[in-house]
């Protein structure tokens, strides 16, 4: 049996070289099978209907928005208030709302018709009817006015805090500059954003976007992609030179809403618990200064005088030192708990008290004094008017 014949080194090295050469390049080597594999070719109709499929993909996402405003804005009004001066009735403002209920009531913000001896509700289609006050909360700027529905109008419907996130498509509907029935686009930029109020207080849980929101938005809702409303467009951040949106703006969420809104129709106010305490975060500053065994937690820095937490014997900053060049005031209690539900900064303890509770209720705070921690039963009282 003769054996094969060998192959020389210079003919092995040149067969690897053109092997490396021809994968470098991209260039496939023939297979060795009995069916040669060819490539698909790309027609003028595979090209176009590759065309079709993305201009139906513009088209659907376009139409979502289109369909959402064709559904929500006859349920948005334009809200003009009017009051006395010089023995005339002159136009203060004007802002925006929606139809909250079958009813007719329609929540804007309080800021938008706070102080008004009239109140006119403009439609959609143009129809102007006169608006009654229902009722108004300045702690957390919403309002109710009640009107004639027309025929056909249907309330926008309420969404869910928990559904929301961060980069979530959200739509704007309003009277900006007083162009009725105006649609902004944007996202959710921030949750748990928390904002003042009209009053000493603040409002947690706002909703901060870069949707367009001007002058005349206020009291418009903020909407998802599927029309529910999940937020009061009330506030927006400026510049200082100027009163229009840089792309922060700020929305009273949906949980504030379902808790003030009925409150609002069935007696005309709401109610808010009020603990008596203001402060802060905990700071690496204030650990280091009172030697806390926790980083995080919300300090009491006051306690006011005769409030349901001087009453229950919490304790506020008593002794201001230096520490690393900055005043530090140290001494109050840290709450790291209430009612078992953790407390990791101030604004936890807010939304708590916000969405869980209400004035005579009693609630359990877990503080921090002196390094040891215990459990203090709190009272809570209506929040004073001042």
């Amino acid at each position: 049996m003769q054996p094969k014949p060998s192959i020389s080194r210079r003919s092995l090295l040149a067969s690897l070289v053109v092997l490396v050469t021809t994968l470098a390049c991209g260039i496939s080597l023939p297979q060795a099978s009995p069916t040669e594999a060819t490539l698909p070719e790309i027609t003028e109709a595979a090209v176009n209907e590759q065309n079709t499929t993305q201009a139906i993909q513009v088209v659907s996402e376009d139409q979502v928005l289109v369909d959402l405003y064709a559904r929500a804005n006859p349920a948005v009004v334009n809200i003009t208030v009017y009051g006395s001066a010089n023995g005339q009735t002159i136009a203060l403002g004007q802002g925006s709302g929606f139809v909250y209920d079958s009813s007719g009531n329609i929540l804007t913000n309080a800021h938008v018709i706070h102080g008004a001896s009239e109140i006119e509700v403009t439609f959609s289609d143009g129809l102007v009817r006169r608006a009654t006050r229902v009722g108004e909360d300045m702690h957390s700027d919403l309002a109710v006015v009640s009107v004639e529905l027309p025929d056909g109008i249907t309330p926008l419907p309420l969404g869910e805090m928990e559904s929301l996130a961060v980069g979530q498509t959200v739509v704007a509907i309003g009277n900006p500059f007083g162009l009725q029935g105006t649609l902004t686009r944007g996202i959710i930029s921030a949750l748990g954003r928390t904002i003042p109020a009209l009053t000493v207080f603040s409002i947690p849980q706002a909703i901060q976007t870069d949707a367009a929101i001007n002058p005349g938005n206020s009291g418009g809702p903020l909407l998802n992609l599927s029309g529910e409303v999940i937020g009061v467009n009330a506030q927006i951040e400026t510049d200082g030179t100027s009163t229009s949106n840089i792309g922060v703006g700020f929305a009273i969420p949906v949980s504030i809403i379902r808790r003030v809104a009925p409150e609002l129709i069935a007696n005309g106010e709401y109610l808010w618990p009020y603990l008596g305490v203001t402060g802060g975060d905990v700071t690496p500053g204030l650990v280091e200064a009172m030697s806390l065994p926790v980083e995080r937690g919300a300090y009491v820095a006051e306690v006011s005088d005769g409030g349901p937490a001087a009453r229950a014997g919490l304790r506020g900053a008593g002794e201001v030192i230096a520490l690393n060049g900055r005043q530090v005031r140290i001494g109050g209690d840290v709450i790291t708990a209430i009612d078992g539900t953790p407390v990791l900064n101030f604004d936890d303890l807010l939304i708590y008290l916000t969405l869980q509770t209400s004035p005579g209720q009693e609630v359990t705070l877990t503080i921090l004094r002196d390094g040891e921690s215990q459990d203090v039963q709190v009272t809570l009282q209506e929040r004073p008017s001042n």
